[in-house]
């Protein structure tokens, strides 16, 4: 459960407003963002960017998100750079990030579908 936005919002409401009622709209406003109340509604979700990272289709396989995250990383992996200039090092790495990401991403999904 995060409260940090809570926190953060009693300490800031009370600064700004110097009073107890500014606790409370700071620690409500703290909630909304915690919530994700505030945030813009996006049409494509989480799950559905991870497939096209994995470049595979929702309705694939296993097997075949399992080939398509091992050719990516085959193609991506920071060792196969080891010896290329820092910019390029740390492109590989972020891609490989996100590789990783997408792919964790999808098979929690898919075990949480089961």
């Amino acid at each position: 459960m995060m409260i940090y936005g809570k926190i953060f919002g009693a300490i800031i409401g009370w600064l700004l407003l110097r009073h107890p009622m500014g606790l409370v709209i700071g620690a409500l406003l703290g909630h909304a963002l915690d919530a994700g109340w505030m945030r813009t509604r996006n049409t494509e979700s989480d799950v559905d960017r991870a497939y096209k990272t994995l470049t595979v289709d929702s309705s694939a396989s296993t097997e075949a998100i399992d080939q398509a995250y091992r050719r990516l990383m085959a193609q991506y992996h920071p060792d196969k750079v080891a010896g290329a200039a820092d910019e390029i090092r740390k492109l590989a790495e972020d891609r490989a990030s996100a590789i990783n990401a997408a792919y964790d991403t999808v098979m929690a999904a898919r075990k949480g579908a089961e």
